[in-house]
Parts: C-alpha cells; structure tokens; sequence
C-alpha cells in the first residue's frame, strides 16, 4: 500500500536518504517543525514500512572481496523456491536475493575473494541445493554507478 506523504514527510526523507545519521534536531532546524515532531514522523514513516533501517556500507573491495557477480538461478519445480530461498540466505557470500522474471527465478548478488573462491561458491554451494536445476553467472567488472531512490518525482 503506497504511504500518504505531506511535503514535511518527504523532506525528512531526502535529507535521511542524503546522511542516515543526520541528527533529529538538524533534520527539525531544516524543516522548521520541533525535534519532537520529527521523532514522531520518522516513527510514524517507520511503522508504514516506508523506511526500513539504516545502514552502515562497507565497501567490499577493501576487505578483499574483489569478485562481485550475479547469477540467475533456474529451480527444478516451483514448489521448492520457498525451501531455496532459506538455503540461499546460509551462503555468506549472498548478500541479496530477488525472484525474478525472464530467465531463471532467482537472482542472487554475491561477493568473493576471487575467482577460485566464485567457482567454489557456485558449484559447491549454489548447484548443490536440492531445488536448484542450472545457474548462470555474470561478473561484474567494476560498480559504475549507485545510488539511494530519487525522492524528486514524489513532489506533488
């Protein structure tokens, strides 16, 4: 369900989308409302599911993880997508999981140390779960772009 925002709410958002770690009262001083109103509408924006944490980003490359790839996972029979997806979230080297359209239906998003480390992961751990019928792997060679959503088309 799409969340009903005023304007105060979708300030509060572009500023924590800018610094997670803003501080309340700076957040309150930039949209001129107190630093008790401010608690109660992060709050408020957190019980509606429109945010949904903070989070501290680690670049993975400086611990050594210098394989980052994709692989688009085929399932043996639908029924097992449920029991694969928590298979999947025991594998460290997964840090995200979606279902998919197109080809496959998962994908997955992981991090290795290298490419012996990448096959390992692959056909030790990912092909050799029961639900899984054939992978197909994309390495990314280098991380162009990312960014937080673009807040500007909730402008009303």
């Amino acid at each position: 369900m799409k969340a009903n925002l005023d304007a105060i709410d979708r300030k509060i958002l572009k500023l924590l989308v800018n610094n997670a770690r803003m501080p309340y009262l700076e957040i309150a001083r930039e949209c001129g409302i107190s630093g008790a109103a401010i608690h109660q509408r992060i709050h408020k924006l957190t019980e509606s599911g429109v945010i949904r944490g903070s989070y501290l980003e680690v670049n993975p490359r400086a611990l050594g993880f210098d394989v980052c790839a994709h692989i688009n996972i085929t399932l043996k029979d639908p029924k097992l997508m449920e029991k694969t997806v928590e298979e999947l979230k025991l594998i460290p080297e997964i840090v995200e999981a979606h279902f998919i359209s197109g080809k496959g239906s998962i994908q997955v998003k992981l991090y290795c140390l290298d490419n012996e480390h990448l096959m390992h992961t692959v056909y030790d751990r990912v092909l050799s779960l029961q639900g899984v019928a054939t992978t197909e792997t994309t390495i990314s060679l280098r991380e162009v772009f990312r960014r937080p959503i673009d807040l500007n088309f909730l402008e009303e």
